[in-house]
């Protein structure tokens, strides 16, 4: 059996559609679902993600393009686990079909974890692989915009601020409500590690922040000052 079919097969067993039901409900009823909770999910293929030590990066995005294909979100889940378990083996060849992933069965969900995926191979070569954010940022496409927005989540110190705060600035005009959450995300994130700088950020471009990003962004900091 393909990689993708070893999932699927050991999911099955587990579907509960009670469960399942208002796990659908929760995501507004835009995908159907096993109804498997994470961490028995993540216990069921933990031999094989494991087993997979070592294999072509290739095939490991073939099977989660396979895994993309199936109609329950779990095998989307099940997609970014394996991703996850060996994303070292990933470069910046690697970039663009991470991203193409996030475009498909897109929800909040999925993208947000790639966007953590993707600032991880990103992370490993900044000098080489930054620059492939600032496309994303411009993309036609939402969520690749977003994941552009969020992608250097946890970087505290190694930020590239003139990254963050730009594409913050490029997207503060958009209306789309999560890029506008996106925006306050990665501000607020990067506050944690350095208060005053996202402050000034916010009081200088208070105009053309929408009220969700100021409130996003400044949910820990005091204004005031």
């Amino acid at each position: 059996m393909s990689i993708a079919e070893q999932v699927t097969s050991l999911l099955a067993p587990l579907a509960d559609p009670a469960r399942a039901a208002r796990m659908s409900a929760y995501m507004r009823d835009q995908f159907a679902f096993h109804g498997i909770p994470t961490p028995a999910r993540r216990a069921a293929l933990k031999p094989l993600v494991a087993s997979l030590k070592g294999a072509d990066p290739g095939v490991l995005l073939d099977a989660a393009t396979a895994l993309w294909r199936a109609p329950q979100r779990e095998c989307q889940y099940a997609a970014i686990d394996l991703l996850a378990a060996h994303v070292k083996r990933f470069d910046d060849a690697h970039i663009d079909a991470l991203l193409a992933l996030a475009r498909q069965a897109a929800w909040w969900d999925t993208v947000d974890a790639l966007a953590a995926l993707v600032g991880t191979v990103v992370r490993a070569d900044t000098s080489q692989r930054q620059p492939r954010m600032d496309a994303a940022a411009r993309h036609a496409d939402l969520w690749t915009r977003r994941i552009a927005m969020l992608h250097q989540l946890g970087w505290r110190a190694e930020t590239d601020l003139a990254r963050l705060f730009g594409y913050a600035g490029q997207l503060a005009h958009e209306e789309d409500f999560f890029i506008r959450k996106a925006i306050g995300w990665g501000l607020r994130d990067y506050a944690h590690h350095d208060p005053e700088a996202v402050r000034a950020f916010i009081v200088e471009n208070d105009a053309s922040l929408s009220a969700l990003t100021r409130r996003e962004a400044a949910k820990h900091l005091d204004m005031q000052q």
